[in-house]
């Protein structure tokens, strides 16, 4: 089944105007799902609006409420609030362009696909997104969506291009109320020189398919485990106790042993690799060729050079 657009529109810069759709670039993991059950007789526990000295509720007589001052709420209908909504005017206007590194990954919310919506549009679209390649910029504009506003950020996406929703400034606690209390002396330069080298051995390229949801998986083998045994309660040990915390670190100690590790971990893995060398240029030489020529019978020996 084919991927429903959540937004139809157009994206408008200056006076060109390109038609795009938006769809989800994300999607839930895996998850367990836990419902509340009374235990007694297995029952999956169920909720009433209930209102204290009244009892149970209907539905229809229920409105939100915001509370302007201890148990005093201004009441409001869903018409009156839907009438204060944002009208969707189906255009994101890209009113700046900034660098590549300019906003912080915490402002980062939500991403989604931009797709051209026809082929017409399709070599406009090409055109922003190889611009805004070369000069290494992203698109800054608001757009209204789902009856709300937001900041947008429009930046190339291999053969596309994304559209990330940012969060506003008050949405976001600032950093120097966590950090002021950390000192600005420099670290030791071995111990800089040691983290470093760890750090370049352990560099690699990210593969998100490397990682999976091991507590999800640990769930889920519980559960299995607990239907095998007709509900016994099962406490899962840990595979290794947890080293007990310590005020005292001898960071050098620790960076060397982390250090030794990798370079053991390092000259296993070319132990392997020359064994599967030696291996193959085993076979190889045990392997005779596929229509290798008969031999011919060994002569026998003549003595003296006469016949017998």
């Amino acid at each position: 089944m084919a991927a429903r657009a959540i937004w139809r529109g157009q994206i408008r810069l200056a006076l060109v105007s390109i038609p795009v759709e938006l769809f989800p670039a994300t999607k839930s993991g895996a998850a367990v799902q836990f419902h509340q059950v009374y235990e007694p007789t297995g029952q999956r526990i169920q909720y009433e609006k209930v209102v204290p000295g009244i009892g149970p509720v209907d539905r229809d007589q229920i409105v939100k409420g915001y509370e302007v001052s201890k148990g005093r709420y201004v009441l409001l209908d869903q018409e009156e609030i839907d009438s204060v909504k944002l009208e969707s005017k189906k255009t994101l206007d890209l009113v700046e362009f900034v660098d590549v590194g300019d906003i912080d990954a915490m402002y980062y919310d939500k991403p989604y696909f931009v797709v051209p919506a026809d082929d017409l549009a399709e070599e406009a679209y090409v055109v922003l997104r190889d611009a805004l390649k070369a000069a290494k910029k992203i698109g800054v504009g608001q757009l209204a969506m789902r009856g709300q506003e937001y900041v947008v950020a429009l930046k190339p996406c291999g053969r596309g291009m994304l559209l990330e929703t940012l969060r506003y400034a008050d949405e976001v606690h600032k950093a120097q109320s966590y950090f002021r209390e950390i000192g600005d002396e420099k670290p030791d330069a071995d111990l800089l020189d040691m983290a470093s080298m760890l750090i370049e051995r352990k560099t690699g390229k990210f593969d998100p398919a490397e990682f999976h949801n091991r507590y999800v998986d640990a769930l889920h083998r519980l559960i299995e485990e607990k239907q095998k045994h007709k509900g016994e309660k099962i406490i899962e040990e840990p595979e290794s106790a947890a080293p007990k915390a310590s005020n005292v670190v001898d960071l050098m100690a620790a960076l060397k042993r982390s250090l030794a590790n990798q370079e053991e971990k390092g000259g296993e893995a070319a132990n392997e690799n020359r064994k599967a060398t030696v291996k193959k240029g085993t076979a190889t030489k045990k392997t005779a060729p596929r229509h290798a020529p008969k031999k011919e019978p060994a002569k026998k020996a003549v003595a003296g050079g006469r016949k017998r």
